[in-house]
């Protein structure tokens, strides 16, 4: 038995053109958006009557992708308070590697994103900071300057 890869990372949001947006910004691309719902959507997921909008975003070398998914029914769940720090057991973040991190978090700000701390150098290898975007997405950013 063999993984043949991650697929892809799946992420609950309130704002799916929000989170889009976001996501477009840090570069990166649509590959499609459609809804999903039916037996199919209800028997993987064990909730009953799934209407779900999702959208497919690809990193530019192809390598990885985020389902951006948006609950119309059931309603998402709001168990947890959205803007959880960084040290919360679970999911912890996403993160990409650009090549103008000051640039870059200047963008994703135009987009609401917050700096959780700062721009900070890692042994002269790599620039690094967290953000937190649409529905308290927690987004690390990595440039290489070593």
């Amino acid at each position: 038995m063999t993984t043949v890869r991650m697929d892809n990372v799946a992420i609950v949001v309130e704002d799916l053109d929000a989170a889009i947006g976001f996501f477009d910004e840090l570069g990166l691309d649509l590959e499609g958006r459609q809804f999903v719902e039916g037996a199919v959507a209800d028997e993987c997921t064990g909730l009953v009557g799934v209407r779900t909008e999702i959208a497919m975003m690809r990193t530019p070398d192809g390598s990885g992708r985020l389902e951006l998914t948006a609950y119309d029914r059931p309603p998402a769940s709001t168990t947890e308070p959205p803007h959880l720090p960084p040290n919360t057991i679970g999911l912890h973040r996403v993160m990409f590697e650009v090549d103008d991190i000051e640039e870059r978090v200047e963008r994703l700000a135009r987009h609401g994103a917050t700096l959780l701390g700062q721009v900070a150098s890692y042994e002269d290898v790599y620039l690094l900071c967290y953000l937190r975007g649409p529905s308290g997405i927690v987004v690390a950013l990595a440039e290489s300057i070593g």
